[in-house]
This record gives C-alpha cells, sequence and structure tokens, in this order.
C-alpha cells in the first residue's frame, strides 16, 4: 500500500485509489483515511469524490477525528458543507472530548464554527418534537404591549 506524506499529493491519493485500495482503508500509522487526508487538506473537490466513492464520512482516526474535526482544524467550509450535506455526524467528540465545532472555535475559524452551531441547532429542532428551540434561537419576547391608556395628567402610559 502507497503510504501518505502530510503534504498530500493529490497524484498519490489518486493512484492508491485507483490501485484499488479501499477509500476508507487507513494509509498510514494514525489510522487517517484518504478521505481524513482531503478534508484536512481543504480539497473538496477531492473529498467530493472520495465520498461519490463509498468512502466513510464518521471514520474517526486514533485521535477520535472524523474527517468533519479535519475541514474544521483548518477552516474548510466548502469541506465541512460537503460533509454535512452528506449527513456526517456533527456531534463526534475526539478523544478530547471536542466536536468539529469545539475545534472551529478554538482555532479561530469563526464561520465555520457559526456554520457548524447553526447545523447543530437546526437538526435538534428538526428532531425535537416539543417546542423547547430557546436553547439555540434567542427567543423573541414583547416586554411591554403597545396598547395605551391616558393617565390622570395627560400623558400616554405604555404597559
Amino acid at each position: 500500500m502507497l503510504l501518505l506524506d502530510c503534504n498530500l499529493q493529490i497524484d498519490s491519493l489518486q493512484h492508491l485509489l485507483e490501485t484499488g485500495t479501499s477509500v476508507n482503508a487507513p494509509p498510514d500509522p494514525c489510522q487517517q483515511s484518504p478521505v481524513h487526508l482531503a478534508a484536512g487538506g481543504g480539497l473538496a473537490c477531492l473529498l467530493l469524490w472520495q465520498l461519490q466513492t463509498g468512502a466513510d464520512l464518521n471514520q474517526q482516526d486514533v485521535f477520535g477525528e472524523a474527517p468533519l474535526h479535519k475541514a474544521a482544524k483548518v477552516g474548510s467550509l466548502e469541506c465541512l458543507s460537503l460533509l454535512v450535506a452528506r449527513d456526517a455526524q456533527i456531534d463526534l467528540c475526539n478523544k478530547n472530548g471536542q466536536t468539529a465545532e469545539d475545534l472551529a472555535w478554538a482555532s479561530g475559524f469563526l464561520e465555520c464554527a457559526n456554520f457548524l452551531t447553526s447545523i447543530k441547532c437546526m437538526q435538534a429542532i428538526k428532531s425535537s418534537k416539543s417546542s423547547n428551540r430557546g436553547d439555540c434561537f434567542p427567543v423573541l419576547r414583547q416586554k411591554r404591549t403597545f396598547g395605551s391608556t391616558e393617565s390622570t395628567n395627560g400623558k400616554r402610559k405604555c404597559w
């Protein structure tokens, strides 16, 4: 089996898959599959190709990280979008107990973190039968009514 280095050569990865190696086979000692490497390299086209060939988008490496974690750590919104669209589990935790959302916040990729937060909230709302949406989105409440009455001194009073 062809071993890949951290620089992720597209030709090497393509050769690896064309020679019959499973798209889910970990090619390195850290058990990072080709889909991990594509997501961690921010290579959305290659990631899409791998997902179309049956790559396991929730496979975890020795650090407990799935491709979603890798994409979040490098700030690849495009890769995150592909993985989420393919129903990647956004609540998977790595061995440090961090989700991809946590890693995006910690790495300073605010757009990616906000995207994952929004997806998490939409999934929670979708799966929730009750109306406890206040966990994700602020509930807008009117503190006072806009009806008015005349007070005895002629000024309008709002309540």
